[in-house]
Formats: structure tokens, sequence, C-alpha cells
């Protein structure tokens, strides 16, 4: 299937994008809907687990997942590990890591959450928590990253696109950067996966959940972690799947299994899992490429049809790589409430946003399958 088949073929697109008949749905920088392989495939995993030993029927799925997401991050299999939400991989990260006193660590406190109190946590280890200076809301240049890294910063933790502001980071350069000199570099790519290439040649972590642009289940996600460091980074999880038990006989001394298995404690969420891989092939049966050319022309064209309706743009007039698939409008000084929800109630869901100020956002993150018709009606309600 093609992104041109979809787009074309109303029929076809309803079918596979159930949300399509009744919403336009705007907001899968939040969370998105189920396509409908994604649901089916969860929906014929939990009955064939009514037959018998669910690991049974899905056990052999696992590298499947694995191999699928070494295909989007373009690293190998054994470098992905298939564990749940953001947070849980970036605090693995952030916890596994051995830090000495009087380290640094840079941040950016204006991120997602998720992305900030796990590295937030180490000040209490004697970490220094350092905060990157910007020129605006989730504006990081590479150049604002390679200003404010000195001899004492360890680790570099941002994300791959800023969750409000649509700011594409360009990760690469600033990996190459960091591994010149030494620092780590862990990147969360929920916003990202599945709609941009998110490629970690010079990115050392990285976590990111399936249910945002990636269109998987809630609570399924990767965290990649490079083959060179997993001897360095130990989890803070023990359990019987990561830590050698022959014969499921605890041992004298903790010993972690090799490879990206050290990262997953215990028993999958396999349902989740069968969804993620589901969610994952069909990023790649339309092109992540082809995705992101498509959330781009959409961005355009909804940047421009806003700007003439008075409203104002966050990273209005970004270069090329620092585009994203999230428009996020506001009119200064004014509440936007009462807007979002006309908006919900005319079946359009978008997101509604605040920064640190108090300054109400809307957030528009049409994915490949939204049609320009249904984009001009958002438009036509503004």
């Amino acid at each position: 299937m093609t992104l041109t088949e979809i787009l074309s073929n109303e029929e076809l697109r309803q079918h596979e994008f159930p949300v399509a008949k009744n919403k336009i749905f705007l907001a899968h920088a939040g969370v998105c809907p189920l396509p409908r392989r994604v649901a089916q495939a969860m929906n014929d995993c939990a009955n064939e687990a009514t037959l018998g030993d669910q690991e049974e029927f899905v056990l052999h799925r696992l590298d499947d997942a694995r191999k699928a997401g070494a295909k989007l991050l373009n690293c190998l299999p054994d470098e992905v590990s298939l564990v749940g939400p953001t947070s849980l991989g970036l605090s693995m990260v952030a916890a596994g890591l051995h830090f000495r006193k009087g380290d640094s660590i840079l941040i950016y406190h204006d991120d997602y959450p998720s992305n900030v109190y796990p590295w937030m946590a180490l000040a209490a280890k004697g970490v220094q928590v350092r905060l990157i200076n910007t020129r605006g809301l989730g504006i990081i240049r590479a150049v604002d990253v390679m200003g404010q890294v000195d001899e004492s910063t360890k680790l570099v933790a941002l994300a791959s696109n800023h969750f409000i502001s649509g700011f594409r980071l360009e990760h690469e350069a600033i990996g190459q950067f960091l591994r010149e000199r030494n620092v780590l570099f862990c990147l969360d790519g929920i916003q990202t996966l599945g709609a941009f290439p998110t490629h970690v040649d010079h990115v050392d972590f990285l976590a990111a959940d399936a249910h945002k642009w990636l269109l998987g289940p809630c609570g399924a996600g990767v965290l990649y972690v490079k083959a060179d460091l997993q001897e360095k980074l130990n989890p803070p999880i023990y359990g019987w799947h990561n830590v050698r038990n022959p014969n499921f006989v605890a041992q004298e001394s903790i010993e972690f299994r090799k490879g990206a298995v050290k990262f997953e404690a215990g028993t999958h969420g396999l349902v989740g899992v069968i969804g993620l891989l589901a969610a994952m092939e069909f990023a790649l049966e339309i092109g992540v490429e082809e995705i992101a050319r498509e959330l781009l022309r959409k961005r355009s064209w909804l940047v421009n049809a806003l700007r003439e309706k008075k409203y104002a743009v966050l990273n209005a007039e970004p270069k090329i790589e620092n585009a994203s698939g999230i428009t996020t409008f506001f009119q200064p000084g004014h509440d936007l409430t009462a807007l979002h929800q006309k908006l919900t109630a005319a079946n359009v869901v978008t997101s509604l946003r605040t920064d640190r100020k108090g300054q109400k956002y809307i957030r528009l993150s049409p994915h490949f399958y939204n049609t320009d018709a249904e984009l001009q009606c958002v438009l036509e309600l503004l």
C-alpha cells in the first residue's frame, strides 16, 4: 500500500483509518487512534492467546519487532530493546549510568517532563544538571548545544522534536559533535519516530513509545542502546528475563544477559508488542521518507493559511531540517480554550497546550492520511 493510494481512495482511507469516518483527527503528537491493521493484529494476538500459553503464539515475533525497530533506527537488532513507555526507557538510562560528583549533564527544562525529571533526579547524586539556553520555546539549534558543552559535560539529553514548537532537532549534527568530544547523547525520539527519519548513527541512547506518530498502542516502545555502551549501562530493574537464571534457578550473583534483553527485566506486554510490530511494519511499508515529505507539505500549507488569518505560528519559518509535522498557533495574550472547545464540538481533534508563562496554544499534528479537504475544513472553522 502506498501513500498515494490512501489519499486518492476515500473508501480505502476510511477502512485503514476508521477514525476518519467521523472525526478529523489532528492530534498525532498526543495519543493517536489505531489504524485498523494495528488493532486487528492486537485482536488476533489476544484471540490466539485464549487457546493456550500466551507466549507460545507471540514469542517468535519479538525478534521481528527488534528487526523492524532496527530498520527504522538504522541500527542492529540487538541494540533494540522492547521497553514500553518513553519515560521508562529514559529513566533506565539516567539511573543506569555511572556519574561522578561534579559531572554535569545538559538538558532542556521546557522539554516534555518525561525527558526532564529523570535527569533532574541525578542532582541528588551530586550531578550538576545544567539547563540549555535557547532563543525561543523549543528552538534548540546545534550551535546552542555546542556553545554550552564544556569539559565537565558527560551527557546531553534532548528531544528529537519539541512537543509544542514543532522545532525538529538537528540530532545528527549535534550527535557527531558530542561523539568527537566523548560526550554521551540521549534522545527522546517519540515525536519523530514514524514521521521523520530518526537514525541513531551518532546517538548513544534513544527511547520512544509507539502511541504518537508511529500509530501504535500506548505503553509499547523501543529503547536503543549503542552496542559498545551496553556493558556500561546497568538497568535499575532486575528480573527473570534480563538476569541469568539457568532453568529458572536464581544464582548466587547477579549477571545480566547480553544484548538488548539486558534491559527487559520480565515478561513482555505481548499484545502491545504485536501492535508495535504492526505499526512499525506499516510505517516501513508506506516509507518514512514519503511520510516526512507529506507532513512537511501539509505544514507549509497550514502555516501560510493560519498567518493569513492573523494567527501567530511557532517556528513559522524554519530551515527544512527544523520543520516537523507539528503546527502550533496562538494569539498573544489570548486564551484559546473556547476555540479548542469549538473545534472539539465539530469533531476536530486538536491539542491545547500551555507554556511556562501560561500562554495557551492550539497544536495541529496531522498525519500522512489526513486529506487537504480535512485541513481546509478546519481552517474554515477557524
